[in-house]
């Protein structure tokens, strides 16, 4: 009886360590309160704009974040399309000495692309590019915790790729200020673009409405 009693004990011990363990639902990220956004975001945007001041890049604040925008084409080699030009290195090592020390702002960089071209080598390019700029950052001593890189390729137009101005204006990095608490749900809106709700991204004055030629 004993032996029985004991056998039966085993096999439940056994069918309880091999039952499959459940799995834990990511859970949205919970946003600051608004007056703790307004907070940051108001500190933060005079030293932005005087970090990019003077150069090509661009500045806004979106929401809940604070953007800087490298345009392709100001800012990377022509020749060498994934290395940036020299005069881009300034303003990106100014933004990223104002985070240094700040262990509650996060970044994530995004690489953009045109439609023009074979989709998967312009996410590759959008990638390597978005890496160039995070490299300047990890030099400033951000780690994996605060700093988040993607190549979106041309899945998030902002305008039509009907135009040469409009591709090179979608060809870009964007540099994306954001609370630490809420990268992550960040980087869950844009690992999965919603292509149908871009499709209308606003035309821009043509300025060359030939072909389109591969992505740059």
């Amino acid at each position: 009886m004993r032996n029985k009693i004991f056998a039966f004990t085993c096999c439940l011990l056994i069918a309880g360590c091999s039952s499959p363990e459940k799995k834990e639902v990511a859970k949205p990220a919970v946003m600051p309160p608004p007056q703790v956004t307004r907070a940051w975001l108001d500190e933060y945007e005079p030293k932005l704009r005087e970090a990019v001041k003077g150069s090509h890049f661009e500045f806004e604040r979106r929401e809940n974040l604070l953007v800087v925008t490298a345009p392709v084409q100001s800012s990377f080699n022509p020749d060498r399309p994934q290395m940036l030009l020299p005069a881009s290195l300034g303003p990106i090592t100014r933004v990223a000495k104002l985070l240094e020390t700040d262990e509650d702002i996060a970044v994530v960089v995004l690489g953009h692309a045109d439609s023009s071209g074979d989709d998967a080598k312009n996410r590759d390019l959008s990638q390597q590019r978005a890496r160039a700029v995070t490299s300047i950052f990890r030099l400033s001593g951000l780690k994996q915790n605060r700093l988040q890189v993607m190549g979106l390729g041309s899945d998030a137009p902002r305008a039509a790729n009907d135009s040469a101005a409009g591709r090179a204006l979608n060809r870009r990095v964007e540099i994306l200020l954001t609370s630490r608490d809420t990268m992550q749900g960040l980087i869950a809106k844009y690992s999965q673009p919603a292509k149908a709700e871009l499709k209308d991204a606003p035309k821009v004055a043509a300025v060359d409405q030939g072909k389109q030629g591969k992505s740059e």
